[in-house]
């Protein structure tokens, strides 16, 4: 069994990590100022932000390839798992759904041999157990666990990448974590971790 190292890398899913903030205040205005764009692997600066804010599933999938030696761009992971109906792009308006997760599990199995399956109906107590078994596992949070000490106004929405996970806190990288504390081995009890977790994700057995 794979045991993740204790430096896995880290991946913000914009490319310049420390651009959070200012999404959260522009949008896709400030994506468009981000000086390492083409990094993202996409054709332009339109896509790259038009696909940034929606990509933390790819992030979390290019740490996980990352601690294996693989690197990928990260629009070449969602390009890749669209294919696979892991996003449905709206033809008309542009408008992305997903992280679709039994695509994602079928695009990482051929795409890179991974061995992953969906998640569901679990509790943050649920997860030492997991991570006793398990590389990885991808979980569903609210965004806003960023900022732990707030109350979530619902679970979800957002990914993260657990590491570790114990009886008394959860380990893991936050791809739009909005400073070193919020992004890279964030331990937080798990009680804390609870009021943001939607009991769902996805594991990884390498």
């Amino acid at each position: 069994m794979f045991a993740p190292p204790l430096d896995v890398p880290y991946f913000s899913q914009w490319e310049t990590p420390d651009l959070t903030l200012a999404v959260l205040a522009e949008g896709e205005a400030a994506l468009r100022r981000d000086p390492r764009w083409a990094a993202s692997g996409a054709a332009s600066v339109e896509e790259y932000a038009a696909w940034a804010g929606h990509v933390c599933g790819m992030a979390c999938l290019k740490m996980v390839l990352a601690a294996r030696g693989q690197s990928v761009p990260t629009l070449d992971l969602a390009r890749g798992c669209t294919k696979h109906g892991g996003y449905v792009v709206d033809p008309a308006s542009g408008a992305i759904k997903g992280l679709i997760y039994a695509p994602f599990v079928r695009f990482v199995a051929e795409a890179f041999d991974l061995r992953a399956a969906v998640v569901t109906g679990i509790a943050a107590a649920d997860l030492p157990g997991i991570m006793a078994e398990a590389a990885f596992f991808i979980a569903s949070v609210h965004y806003g666990i960023r900022w732990p000490d707030r109350a979530p106004p619902s679970t979800g929405g957002h990914l993260v990448l657990v590491l570790a996970a114990d009886a008394d806190s959860v380990t893991f990288h936050n791809p739009s974590g909005h400073d070193t504390a919020s992004q890279a081995h964030v331990a937080l009890p798990a009680a804390t971790f609870a009021r943001f977790f939607a009991g769902r994700g996805i594991r990884i057995d390498l």
